[in-house]
């Protein structure tokens, strides 16, 4: 049940969101054991005054291709699994988009069953009382 919120530039990026999306859900699938089927995603595109970057933050040199990931999801994950998940998912953006890693940046915030709802008002994590 992560929720995935992909911004990217309006050019050159914008074109390329689907793609994006579609590897950053692999890059779960295979490292934090998301379903297949557990797909929450809003792609969006900003224009440059929008959008905004440090270009060498912590030494890394970033440019207009920047893609921004933020990932929301249920707390449990270990360190190995959530540093699996950005590497496979850059390696993935990369291979499918042509963007260079130093441009993907990811913000990972973690919560509990509680704090969902997928409709109808209903916390469905939860486990139901009798």
């Amino acid at each position: 049940m992560p929720l995935v919120r992909i911004d990217v530039l309006s050019e050159p990026n914008a074109g390329r969101l689907p793609a994006i999306g579609e590897a950053v859900h692999q890059a779960m699938t295979e490292t934090i054991d998301v379903p297949a089927d557990d797909r929450f995603q809003i792609l969006n595109s900003h224009t440059a005054d929008r959008l905004r970057y440090d270009p060498d933050y912590f030494g890394v040199h970033r440019d207009d291709d920047i893609v921004y990931i933020a990932i929301t999801m249920r707390a449990g994950r270990t360190n190995d699994q959530k540093t699996a998940l950005y590497r496979r998912a850059t390696e993935l953006i990369a291979e499918s988009t042509g963007i260079e890693p130093r441009n993907v940046f990811f913000s990972l915030t973690e919560n509990h069953e509680v704090d969902w709802s997928f409709g109808e008002g209903v916390a469905q994590m939860l486990p139901s009382t009798p």
